[in-house]
């Protein structure tokens, strides 16, 4: 695959897709590390390894289990990424938007994103729930666009309008959803910050001065490329460590993964009541 993927390489990967289950998925889900337990939630499910999908990015790290799950949950049909890739991981930024563009051509309009991440607001505890209301592109800001490159205008204009990215009917939903089964569902903005380092201090108390509620290593581009495609996102990220402003305490990946067994019931709780509501 190229660092610009074409939109022929892109309808390859979604023929490939379609031939390799029988469902007509309506929706999809990414999964970030730790949560993939939530991708055994789906029911007569046709599991597809990446490593069957030339051109997809594969997953490396620990916690991601590289494989698309699609089936029924909840009388939806659903297209599940059990794990992502990262730009930490070498790909290309236009190369992890990959797996949005081929959702969109096999006809999914709706995509729940999520991910594990850092606190950055103080009073956010480890386990808790936030829904994202809107992101800070750091990245983008410096030139690394999944966007970047060749405009593909089957999916969406040179110029998109991201104003409001994390569509706003989905989250209300959502937070209904929340109130009705008594999830504490925090709200606020999330970064993506470029990894595999964890924030030291001063990265985070910049952070917090920005505005920035929670920091992770995903999902913005993902956001990005479904925004410009037209398709409706719900972003939802899983606080898996408390904010570290003062240096006192050290952040491990295994963390992450353990917070991930609270997380999981209420991010399963949230999704299928969301799902049921659509």
């Amino acid at each position: 695959m190229t660092t610009f993927p074409t939109l022929e390489q892109i309808d390859q990967l979604a023929d490939l897709v379609k031939s390799k289950t029988k469902h007509k998925p309506e929706i999809g889900m990414i999964l970030g590390s730790g949560l993939g337990p939530l991708a055994e939630e789906v029911e007569d499910a046709d599991v597809i390894p990446y490593q069957q999908l030339p051109g997809w990015p594969v997953s490396t790290v620990h916690g991601h289990s590289g494989q698309l799950v699609i089936g029924r949950l909840e009388g939806k049909t659903v297209l599940v990424m059990q794990g992502r890739t990262h730009f930490y991981e070498g790909y290309p930024m236009p190369v992890l938007g990959i797996p949005i563009r081929v959702m969109k051509r096999i006809g999914i309009e709706t995509i729940f994103l999520t991910n594990a991440a850092g606190a950055v607001n103080p009073e956010f505890e480890p386990g808790d729930l936030m829904l994202i209301t809107d992101h800070l592109n750091l990245i983008g800001m410096t030139g690394q666009s999944p966007l970047r490159g060749p405009n593909l205008d089957e999916f969406g204009p040179r110029f998109p309008d991201v104003s409001q990215v994390y569509t706003r009917s989905l989250a209300a939903v959502a937070r209904q959803v929340a109130s009705e089964n008594k999830i504490n569902l925090r709200e606020g903005v999330y970064v993506c910050l470029a990894g595999p380092a964890f924030e030291t201090p001063a990265d985070l108390r910049f952070l917090r001065v920005a505005g920035v509620d929670a920091v992770g290593m995903s999902t913005v581009p993902e956001a990005t490329v479904a925004r410009h495609s037209g398709m409706q996102v719900m972003g939802i990220s899983g606080i898996s460590n408390k904010a570290n402003l003062d240096g006192n305490t050290e952040t491990t990946h295994e963390e992450v993964l353990e917070a991930g067994a609270v997380i999981v019931p209420k991010l399963t709780t949230l999704v299928r009541g969301v799902l049921q509501k659509l």
